[in-house]
Protein backbone atom coordinates (compact mmCIF):
# COMPACT_ATOMS: atom_id res chain seq x y z
CA UNK A 1 0.00 0.00 0.00
CA UNK A 2 1.14 3.09 -1.16
CA UNK A 3 1.95 5.96 2.18
CA UNK A 4 1.52 8.81 -0.09
CA UNK A 5 -1.68 10.76 0.75
CA UNK A 6 -1.73 13.81 -1.93
CA UNK A 7 0.07 13.94 -4.83
CA UNK A 8 -0.12 16.63 -6.88
CA UNK A 9 1.23 17.04 -10.29
CA UNK A 10 1.75 20.34 -12.37
CA UNK A 11 -1.81 21.60 -11.49
CA UNK A 12 -2.09 25.30 -13.06
CA UNK A 13 -5.77 27.54 -12.58
CA UNK A 14 -6.88 29.83 -14.50
CA UNK A 15 -9.40 32.63 -13.70
CA UNK A 16 -11.02 35.33 -15.58
CA UNK A 17 -11.25 38.78 -14.14
CA UNK A 18 -14.48 40.34 -13.75
CA UNK A 19 -16.32 37.12 -14.81
CA UNK A 20 -19.62 36.57 -13.13
CA UNK A 21 -22.36 33.95 -13.55
CA UNK A 22 -24.37 35.45 -10.36
CA UNK A 23 -27.74 35.80 -12.86
CA UNK A 24 -29.11 33.90 -16.10
CA UNK A 25 -28.26 37.87 -17.27
CA UNK A 26 -24.92 36.96 -16.67
CA UNK A 27 -24.42 33.47 -18.39
CA UNK A 28 -26.17 34.03 -21.31
CA UNK A 29 -23.77 36.49 -22.80
CA UNK A 30 -20.68 34.49 -21.89
CA UNK A 31 -22.15 31.39 -23.39
CA UNK A 32 -23.35 33.52 -26.54
CA UNK A 33 -19.20 34.77 -26.66
CA UNK A 34 -18.07 31.17 -26.31
CA UNK A 35 -19.89 29.88 -29.14
CA UNK A 36 -19.25 33.07 -31.41
CA UNK A 37 -15.51 32.65 -30.75
CA UNK A 38 -15.04 28.82 -29.61
CA UNK A 39 -13.31 27.20 -26.55
CA UNK A 40 -10.08 28.76 -25.86
CA UNK A 41 -7.48 26.06 -25.44
CA UNK A 42 -7.30 25.27 -21.68
CA UNK A 43 -3.51 26.27 -21.86
CA UNK A 44 -4.44 29.68 -23.51
CA UNK A 45 -4.88 32.53 -21.48
CA UNK A 46 -7.41 35.48 -22.90
CA UNK A 47 -6.89 39.08 -22.54
CA UNK A 48 -8.73 39.11 -19.51
CA UNK A 49 -7.71 35.69 -18.22
CA UNK A 50 -5.04 35.32 -15.09
CA UNK A 51 -3.31 32.13 -14.12
CA UNK A 52 -4.04 31.82 -10.03
CA UNK A 53 -2.28 28.79 -9.87
CA UNK A 54 0.98 28.10 -11.98
CA UNK A 55 2.57 24.34 -12.19
CA UNK A 56 2.10 23.78 -8.39
CA UNK A 57 3.43 20.26 -7.64
CA UNK A 58 3.91 18.50 -4.38
CA UNK A 59 3.73 15.44 -2.22
CA UNK A 60 2.81 14.67 1.27
CA UNK A 61 2.91 11.33 2.89
CA UNK A 62 0.29 9.97 5.44
CA UNK A 63 0.93 11.07 8.61
CA UNK A 64 2.65 14.40 7.81
CA UNK A 65 1.60 17.74 8.33
CA UNK A 66 2.19 20.42 5.27
CA UNK A 67 2.32 23.74 5.65
CA UNK A 68 1.45 26.18 3.16
CA UNK A 69 2.46 29.75 3.49
CA UNK A 70 2.30 33.55 1.04
CA UNK A 71 0.76 36.60 1.26
CA UNK A 72 -2.79 37.23 0.87
CA UNK A 73 -3.89 36.73 -3.09
CA UNK A 74 -0.66 33.80 -3.52
CA UNK A 75 -3.37 31.47 -4.41
CA UNK A 76 -3.57 29.07 -0.93
CA UNK A 77 -7.77 29.63 -0.88
CA UNK A 78 -7.72 28.20 -4.49
CA UNK A 79 -5.02 25.36 -3.67
CA UNK A 80 -7.31 24.26 -0.97
CA UNK A 81 -10.74 24.67 -2.95
CA UNK A 82 -9.30 22.07 -5.74
CA UNK A 83 -8.53 19.66 -2.43
CA UNK A 84 -11.36 19.91 -1.31
CA UNK A 85 -13.06 19.45 -4.76
CA UNK A 86 -14.88 22.89 -4.85
CA UNK A 87 -12.80 23.69 -8.05
CA UNK A 88 -11.38 21.43 -10.89
CA UNK A 89 -8.32 22.28 -11.79
CA UNK A 90 -7.28 23.73 -15.28
CA UNK A 91 -4.24 21.51 -15.91
CA UNK A 92 -2.63 19.06 -14.38
CA UNK A 93 -3.64 16.52 -11.83
CA UNK A 94 -3.72 15.53 -7.95
CA UNK A 95 -4.94 12.56 -5.98
CA UNK A 96 -5.95 12.10 -2.59
CA UNK A 97 -5.76 8.56 -0.44
CA UNK A 98 -7.99 8.55 2.36
CA UNK A 99 -11.14 10.45 3.65
CA UNK A 100 -10.64 14.26 3.26
CA UNK A 101 -11.89 16.42 5.83
CA UNK A 102 -11.67 20.63 5.84
CA UNK A 103 -12.06 23.16 8.43
CA UNK A 104 -12.43 26.41 6.63
CA UNK A 105 -15.69 28.13 7.06
CA UNK A 106 -16.44 26.66 10.75
CA UNK A 107 -19.78 28.58 10.85
CA UNK A 108 -21.13 28.10 7.55
CA UNK A 109 -24.17 26.22 7.54
CA UNK A 110 -25.40 27.69 11.22
CA UNK A 111 -29.06 28.72 11.18
CA UNK A 112 -29.20 31.85 14.13
CA UNK A 113 -32.36 30.89 15.06
CA UNK A 114 -32.08 27.15 16.01
CA UNK A 115 -30.17 26.29 19.11
CA UNK A 116 -26.55 25.13 19.47
CA UNK A 117 -28.00 21.21 19.58
CA UNK A 118 -29.77 21.73 16.66
CA UNK A 119 -26.81 23.36 14.91
CA UNK A 120 -24.69 20.41 15.74
CA UNK A 121 -27.01 18.04 13.87
CA UNK A 122 -27.44 20.59 11.31
CA UNK A 123 -24.00 21.76 10.60
CA UNK A 124 -22.96 18.26 10.97
CA UNK A 125 -25.01 16.73 8.12
CA UNK A 126 -23.73 19.49 6.03
CA UNK A 127 -20.32 18.53 6.40
CA UNK A 128 -20.97 14.98 5.90
CA UNK A 129 -21.26 13.49 8.95
CA UNK A 130 -24.23 10.59 9.93
CA UNK A 131 -27.40 11.20 12.35
CA UNK A 132 -25.97 8.05 14.09
CA UNK A 133 -22.21 9.70 14.18
CA UNK A 134 -23.19 12.91 15.51
CA UNK A 135 -24.99 11.34 18.00
CA UNK A 136 -22.60 9.43 19.38
CA UNK A 137 -19.81 12.26 19.28
CA UNK A 138 -22.51 14.65 20.54
CA UNK A 139 -21.03 14.95 24.07
CA UNK A 140 -17.35 14.81 23.08
CA UNK A 141 -18.74 17.72 20.68
CA UNK A 142 -20.15 19.58 23.45
CA UNK A 143 -17.64 19.27 25.88
CA UNK A 144 -14.96 20.64 23.68
CA UNK A 145 -16.60 23.45 23.23
CA UNK A 146 -16.98 24.43 26.16
CA UNK A 147 -20.40 26.27 26.00
CA UNK A 148 -22.27 23.12 27.61
CA UNK A 149 -24.53 25.70 29.51
CA UNK A 150 -25.98 27.46 26.40
CA UNK A 151 -26.58 24.54 23.97
CA UNK A 152 -30.24 24.73 23.88
CA UNK A 153 -29.97 28.84 23.67
CA UNK A 154 -30.54 29.90 19.86
CA UNK A 155 -26.81 30.87 18.54
CA UNK A 156 -27.80 34.11 17.32
CA UNK A 157 -27.25 34.68 21.15
CA UNK A 158 -23.88 33.44 20.84
CA UNK A 159 -21.17 35.77 20.85
CA UNK A 160 -18.54 35.38 17.75
CA UNK A 161 -15.78 33.77 19.70
CA UNK A 162 -19.02 30.72 21.14
CA UNK A 163 -19.81 30.48 17.36
CA UNK A 164 -17.07 29.30 16.28
CA UNK A 165 -15.40 27.29 18.74
CA UNK A 166 -18.86 25.55 18.28
CA UNK A 167 -18.35 25.47 14.18
CA UNK A 168 -14.62 24.46 15.20
CA UNK A 169 -15.80 21.09 17.45
CA UNK A 170 -18.56 20.11 14.95
CA UNK A 171 -15.93 19.58 12.35
CA UNK A 172 -12.99 18.81 14.77
CA UNK A 173 -15.07 15.58 15.35
CA UNK A 174 -15.31 14.39 11.56
CA UNK A 175 -12.76 11.68 12.09
CA UNK A 176 -10.77 12.29 8.72
CA UNK A 177 -7.42 10.44 6.92
CA UNK A 178 -6.68 13.59 5.67
CA UNK A 179 -7.83 16.99 7.21
CA UNK A 180 -7.64 21.00 5.31
CA UNK A 181 -7.12 23.09 8.10
CA UNK A 182 -7.62 27.42 6.58
CA UNK A 183 -6.63 29.88 9.78
CA UNK A 184 -9.48 28.57 12.06
CA UNK A 185 -6.75 28.14 14.92
CA UNK A 186 -7.59 31.88 15.82
CA UNK A 187 -11.01 30.90 16.78
CA UNK A 188 -11.89 31.99 20.17
CA UNK A 189 -9.70 32.55 23.10
CA UNK A 190 -6.11 31.59 23.75
CA UNK A 191 -6.81 28.20 26.10
CA UNK A 192 -9.00 27.37 23.35
CA UNK A 193 -6.59 27.66 20.64
CA UNK A 194 -4.18 25.63 22.84
CA UNK A 195 -7.07 23.24 23.17
CA UNK A 196 -7.15 23.30 19.08
CA UNK A 197 -3.20 22.87 19.17
CA UNK A 198 -3.63 19.73 21.34
CA UNK A 199 -6.43 18.18 19.40
CA UNK A 200 -4.34 19.01 16.11
CA UNK A 201 -0.81 16.60 17.47
CA UNK A 202 -2.68 14.40 18.82
CA UNK A 203 -4.61 13.95 15.04
CA UNK A 204 -0.61 13.96 14.36
CA UNK A 205 0.10 11.28 16.71
CA UNK A 206 -2.57 9.50 15.41
CA UNK A 207 -1.47 8.95 11.67
CA UNK A 208 -4.02 12.05 10.38
CA UNK A 209 -2.38 13.30 7.44
CA UNK A 210 -2.83 17.69 7.80
CA UNK A 211 -2.65 20.13 5.40
CA UNK A 212 -2.45 23.23 7.33
CA UNK A 213 -2.61 27.24 5.87
CA UNK A 214 -1.91 30.03 8.48
CA UNK A 215 -0.27 33.43 8.49
CA UNK A 216 0.77 32.67 12.00
CA UNK A 217 4.30 31.08 11.57
CA UNK A 218 4.47 30.46 15.10
CA UNK A 219 2.09 27.83 14.73
CA UNK A 220 3.07 26.38 11.25
CA UNK A 221 6.87 26.07 12.43
CA UNK A 222 5.22 24.23 15.99
CA UNK A 223 2.81 21.80 13.89
CA UNK A 224 4.34 21.05 10.44
CA UNK A 225 7.00 18.76 9.29
CA UNK A 226 7.06 20.80 6.01
CA UNK A 227 5.92 23.88 3.75
CA UNK A 228 5.61 24.86 0.54
CA UNK A 229 5.50 28.65 -0.27
CA UNK A 230 3.57 29.94 -2.89
CA UNK A 231 3.80 33.45 -4.37
CA UNK A 232 1.29 34.74 -7.39
CA UNK A 233 0.43 31.21 -7.54
CA UNK A 234 3.46 29.49 -7.98
CA UNK A 235 5.77 27.42 -5.50
CA UNK A 236 8.43 29.74 -5.08
CA UNK A 237 9.92 27.42 -2.28
CA UNK A 238 9.39 23.74 -0.62
CA UNK A 239 10.62 21.37 1.56
CA UNK A 240 12.22 21.86 5.42
CA UNK A 241 10.29 23.93 6.88
CA UNK A 242 12.31 26.69 8.98
CA UNK A 243 14.42 27.41 4.81
CA UNK A 244 10.53 28.16 3.64
CA UNK A 245 9.83 29.61 6.63
CA UNK A 246 12.79 32.14 6.15
CA UNK A 247 12.09 32.89 2.55
CA UNK A 248 8.15 34.01 3.63
CA UNK A 249 10.41 36.78 5.59
CA UNK A 250 13.49 37.42 2.86
CA UNK A 251 10.28 38.24 0.82
CA UNK A 252 8.16 40.77 2.82
CA UNK A 253 6.30 38.21 4.88
CA UNK A 254 5.26 40.63 8.35
CA UNK A 255 5.09 39.09 11.80
CA UNK A 256 3.52 40.13 14.75
CA UNK A 257 3.46 38.37 17.96
CA UNK A 258 0.35 37.16 19.37
CA UNK A 259 0.08 38.61 22.74
CA UNK A 260 -2.04 37.19 25.40
CA UNK A 261 -4.79 38.84 27.35
CA UNK A 262 -3.29 37.69 30.34
CA UNK A 263 0.31 36.69 30.88
CA UNK A 264 1.17 33.93 33.38
CA UNK A 265 4.63 34.69 33.31
CA UNK A 266 6.95 37.26 33.02
CA UNK A 267 11.19 38.10 32.34
CA UNK A 268 13.08 38.73 35.95
CA UNK A 269 16.22 39.06 33.73
CA UNK A 270 17.97 38.58 29.75
CA UNK A 271 21.80 38.74 29.56
CA UNK A 272 24.62 37.78 27.25
CA UNK A 273 27.87 36.08 28.80
CA UNK A 274 29.71 39.32 26.92
CA UNK A 275 27.50 42.17 28.34
CA UNK A 276 24.77 44.04 26.74
CA UNK A 277 26.96 45.16 23.62
CA UNK A 278 29.29 42.54 22.21
CA UNK A 279 31.94 42.06 19.73
CA UNK A 280 32.44 38.73 18.73
CA UNK A 281 34.20 36.42 15.46
CA UNK A 282 31.94 33.91 13.25
CA UNK A 283 31.56 31.12 15.02
CA UNK A 284 32.39 32.21 18.25
CA UNK A 285 29.55 30.62 20.96
CA UNK A 286 27.53 32.90 23.48
CA UNK A 287 25.17 32.41 26.15
CA UNK A 288 21.95 34.06 27.04
CA UNK A 289 20.66 33.75 30.20
CA UNK A 290 16.92 34.05 30.61
CA UNK A 291 15.30 34.58 34.17
CA UNK A 292 11.54 33.82 34.46
CA UNK A 293 9.08 34.13 36.92
CA UNK A 294 5.30 32.60 36.51
CA UNK A 295 2.40 34.27 38.49
CA UNK A 296 0.12 31.15 38.24
CA UNK A 297 0.61 27.25 37.02
CA UNK A 298 1.38 27.62 33.35
CA UNK A 299 3.65 25.34 30.14
CA UNK A 300 5.78 27.53 28.77
CA UNK A 301 7.95 27.78 25.16
CA UNK A 302 10.73 30.67 26.11
CA UNK A 303 13.25 31.49 23.58
CA UNK A 304 14.87 33.78 21.88
CA UNK A 305 15.20 35.92 18.42
CA UNK A 306 18.10 37.77 16.05
CA UNK A 307 17.80 40.02 13.79
CA UNK A 308 19.54 42.26 11.78
CA UNK A 309 17.55 45.86 10.64
CA UNK A 310 14.02 44.14 9.95
CA UNK A 311 15.00 40.97 8.86
CA UNK A 312 14.44 38.25 11.33
CA UNK A 313 17.90 35.91 11.29
CA UNK A 314 16.98 33.07 14.46
CA UNK A 315 13.17 32.78 15.64
CA UNK A 316 13.13 29.09 16.11
CA UNK A 317 14.63 28.65 19.27
CA UNK A 318 11.46 27.54 20.99
CA UNK A 319 11.10 24.62 18.19
CA UNK A 320 14.01 22.73 20.58
CA UNK A 321 11.38 22.45 23.45
CA UNK A 322 8.88 20.88 21.22
CA UNK A 323 7.16 18.32 23.19
CA UNK A 324 8.96 19.18 26.13
CA UNK A 325 7.50 22.71 27.40
CA UNK A 326 8.76 24.50 30.73
CA UNK A 327 6.10 23.41 33.08
CA UNK A 328 6.21 26.21 36.31
CA UNK A 329 4.10 26.15 39.13
CA UNK A 330 2.51 29.83 40.65
CA UNK A 331 5.76 31.21 42.62
CA UNK A 332 8.49 29.34 40.61
CA UNK A 333 11.25 31.28 38.64
CA UNK A 334 12.95 29.44 36.15
CA UNK A 335 16.75 30.10 34.68
CA UNK A 336 17.26 29.42 31.31
CA UNK A 337 20.71 29.03 29.79
CA UNK A 338 21.06 29.33 25.98
CA UNK A 339 23.91 28.61 23.69
CA UNK A 340 24.22 29.94 20.28
CA UNK A 341 27.29 30.19 18.06
CA UNK A 342 27.05 32.67 15.65
CA UNK A 343 27.77 31.33 12.33
CA UNK A 344 26.96 34.29 10.21
CA UNK A 345 28.15 37.30 8.18
CA UNK A 346 29.41 40.36 9.41
CA UNK A 347 27.07 42.62 10.77
CA UNK A 348 25.33 44.16 13.57
CA UNK A 349 22.47 41.59 15.33
CA UNK A 350 20.07 42.76 18.12
CA UNK A 351 18.94 39.90 20.18
CA UNK A 352 15.13 39.58 22.18
CA UNK A 353 13.65 36.96 24.07
CA UNK A 354 10.40 36.02 24.31
CA UNK A 355 7.86 33.93 26.60
CA UNK A 356 5.01 31.58 24.48
CA UNK A 357 2.83 29.25 24.92
CA UNK A 358 1.99 25.61 22.60
CA UNK A 359 -1.28 27.80 20.94
CA UNK A 360 1.36 29.97 19.22
CA UNK A 361 0.76 32.80 21.51
CA UNK A 362 2.87 34.75 24.26
CA UNK A 363 3.09 36.09 27.47
CA UNK A 364 5.41 38.27 26.75
CA UNK A 365 8.13 38.96 23.21
CA UNK A 366 10.12 41.79 24.23
CA UNK A 367 12.38 44.72 22.02
CA UNK A 368 15.77 44.48 21.95
CA UNK A 369 17.35 43.35 24.90
CA UNK A 370 21.01 43.53 23.69
CA UNK A 371 23.46 43.99 20.20
CA UNK A 372 26.09 41.30 19.00
CA UNK A 373 28.29 42.61 16.69
CA UNK A 374 29.83 39.93 14.31
CA UNK A 375 33.25 40.90 13.16
CA UNK A 376 34.49 40.33 9.30
CA UNK A 377 35.14 36.85 8.12
CA UNK A 378 35.72 36.54 4.28
CA UNK A 379 34.77 32.49 4.86
CA UNK A 380 31.29 34.09 5.45
CA UNK A 381 29.20 35.33 2.96
CA UNK A 382 25.33 35.76 2.24
CA UNK A 383 21.76 36.64 3.52
CA UNK A 384 21.55 36.51 7.78
CA UNK A 385 19.45 33.61 7.65
CA UNK A 386 20.58 30.15 9.90
CA UNK A 387 18.05 27.76 8.97
CA UNK A 388 16.81 24.88 12.29
CA UNK A 389 18.61 22.34 10.91
CA UNK A 390 21.94 24.37 11.26
CA UNK A 391 21.11 25.53 15.13
CA UNK A 392 21.66 21.49 15.69
CA UNK A 393 25.20 23.18 16.10
CA UNK A 394 24.54 26.34 16.37
CA UNK A 395 21.66 26.39 19.63
CA UNK A 396 21.70 23.87 22.07
CA UNK A 397 19.13 22.24 23.73
CA UNK A 398 18.87 25.01 26.38
CA UNK A 399 19.94 24.41 30.41
CA UNK A 400 17.11 24.51 33.06
CA UNK A 401 17.05 25.74 36.65
CA UNK A 402 14.22 25.57 38.39
CA UNK A 403 13.54 27.53 41.47
CA UNK A 404 11.07 27.19 44.09
CA UNK A 405 8.64 29.61 45.18
CA UNK A 406 10.56 30.49 48.64
CA UNK A 407 13.91 30.67 46.55
CA UNK A 408 14.18 34.76 47.64
CA UNK A 409 14.08 35.58 43.63
CA UNK A 410 13.43 39.21 43.02
CA UNK A 411 9.55 39.17 41.71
Amino acid sequence: MSDVAIQMESVWKKFQRGERHDSLRDLVPSIARRILHGARPAGELGVDDFWALSDVSFTVQKGDALGIIGHNGAGKSTLLKILTKLLRPTLGSYVTHGRVGALIEVTAGFHPDLTGRENIYLNGSIIGMKRADIERRFDAIVDFSGIGDFIDTPVKRYSSGMNARLGFSIAAHLEPEILIIDEVLSVGDYTFQGKCIRWMQDLLQNGTTVIFVSHNMDAVLSLCSSAILLDHGAVVSQGELTKVVGDYYKRGGRWSPNLLPESSARTVAFSASQGSDVVVEPGERLTFTHTITASSDCELTPGFWVSRGDKPVVDTTYARMRGHPLRLRTGETASIDWSMAFNLPAGVYEIGHHIGNSAGGYHEHSSRACIVTVGDDPRVKGEAYVALELLEGAVERPALHVLPSDAGVLR
